[in-house]
């Protein structure tokens, strides 16, 4: 054993929970993307609570809870702080977890902006009720994730938003050109406490685990200096939350797999591919049927649709038109992109461009760390000469006078009657940052040099 984990060990000092007797299990969450639906296991009559307790699974609960830090819940305590207040209380707490008498305390809520506009609400758990949630999660994910649908790919260990893309994708390329694009109206606000708990009762026997989980749903939620009861929903922003959400629509995916249709789910998005538009609208209709009455989950009818996969987002990517189908970013993905942009090269900013160019590449890079996956190689490139006519502009603002933008320009390469011509231009930054000047004075080499990424590199 390391030093590193002696000491994280050392920090929570919880006494070890006698080790139980049911067998190891190898390889947790470790099958592949396309492997088949393992059959659901029985009942678990375990003693799961002492497996949450056990030293080593609440030691990578913390590990991983500190790196993922996060904000203090409504008891102020940091990730910083657990470890100590685990010192002294470890003990104590182990025994309220085995005794079943644990209560976690209520969540803060956070609103933070959607991407497409709007607001989603958050449930921000203490760091030690995190802690215990991811406790929680590692001893149930691997037996759980293995009953769960290979069309579900949303917070699942080795599957991808990408491998999502690339499935429904195929299933364009195969012939099924309508898709029946399913919203459901602020899912994880409607979650019925009293249908997941059944769902998960089929799963575990612990009853010490399922009181801990119902009450993790029920803690409540305070704003405003109130806490308000939890009759319903999953709060997102604790680690427990995917898994639940998961086990809930479960039961759609097993539905769709009934009736033999071509899906795939990525945690609340469900895309549903058929071959006409006719069978499209009679799938939405007998779906939707079934999450009002069966899971009472609202589909969003405003957001929902049935068209032709081009006309639709998902996961942030289109599909051009079959039979050559490919995936493209989708409208409201570039513009959400050219936004943020804009926003990190404003010519107003007042920062170098060295330091302008570090900053974007940070986003740059995790941007195409997703959206690289799309399959339209021109559209990156117009990308990547706009961001640079974006610097130039930036650029050539904070060069400011004529006699400034002469001297650079000249020190830069850039002949005497071009400089002349171009300092003295009345244009402005945005229409020179296209002229042969500013292309010989800031060059794609330099912006390379200063760490720029290129987005449509590689290919």
């Amino acid at each position: 054993m390391s030093g590193r984990r002696q000491k994280t060990q050392a920090v929570l000092a919880v006494p070890a929970a006698p080790r139980s007797e049911a067998p190891k299990r190898a390889g947790e969450g470790t099958k592949p993307p396309t492997a088949a639906r393992a059959p659901e296991r029985p009942a678990n009559t375990d003693p799961l609570m002492e497996e949450v307790v056990e030293r080593a699974n609440l030691t990578a609960a913390l590990r991983r809870v500190k790196a993922n830090k996060g904000s203090p819940g409504i008891d102020g305590m940091t990730v910083e702080e657990v470890p100590g207040y685990l010192r002294e209380h470890g003990p104590a707490l182990r025994a309220q977890l085995l005794q079943g008498t644990y209560r976690p305390q209520p969540v803060k809520r956070v609103e933070i902006p959607k991407p497409g506009g709007g607001t989603r609400k958050l449930g921000v758990p203490t760091v030690l009720d995190r802690v215990l949630q991811q406790a929680v999660l590692q001893v149930l994910q691997g037996d759980w994730d293995r009953t769960f649908s290979p069309h579900s790919y949303g917070f699942r260990p080795h599957r991808s938003a990408q491998q999502a893309v690339a499935q429904a994708q195929q299933y364009v390329v195969d012939g099924y050109g309508w898709v029946v694009d399913l919203d459901l109206e602020k899912f994880f606000d409607r979650v019925n406490h009293d249908q997941l708990m059944g769902q998960v009762a089929k799963r575990i026997t612990d009853r010490r685990l399922l009181r801990l989980l119902r009450a993790f749903l029920t803690a409540g939620v305070l704003a405003d200096g109130l806490v308000s009861p939890t009759d319903e929903g999953t709060p997102q922003g604790g680690p427990l939350s995917p898994l639940l959400s998961n086990l809930v629509l479960d039961a759609l995916d097993r539905e769709l797999e009934r009736r033999g249709h071509r899906f795939v789910r990525y945690a609340d998005d469900c895309n549903i591919y058929v071959r006409s538009e006719r069978a499209g609208q009679r799938v939405m209709a007998s779906i939707t049927h079934f999450l009002t009455t069966r899971l009472k989950l609202k589909v969003n009818r405003a957001k929902s649709a049935v068209a032709r996969p081009g006309e639709r987002t998902f996961l942030g990517f289109s599909f051009t038109r079959p039979p050559a189908s490919r995936r493209r970013l989708a409208p409201s993905t570039r513009t959400r992109f050219k936004a943020r942009v804009r926003e990190l090269t404003r010519r107003t900013r007042g920062v170098s461009l060295e330091t302008m160019v570090q900053q974007l590449g940070i986003y740059l890079r995790g941007w195409h760390g997703y959206f690289g996956f799309c399959q339209t190689p021109t559209v990156l490139q117009d990308l990547d000469a706009w961001i640079r006519r974006r610097l130039r502009s930036a650029v050539w603002k904070q060069w400011k006078q004529g006699r400034t933008r002469f001297t650079e320009l000249r020190r830069r390469g850039v002949g005497l009657a071009l400089a002349t011509t171009t300092a003295g231009s009345a244009h402005g930054p945005w229409r020179l940052s296209h002229s042969r000047a500013l292309d010989v004075a800031l060059p794609t080499g330099l912006f390379a040099t200063l760490g720029l990424p290129e987005l449509a590199a590689g290919r």
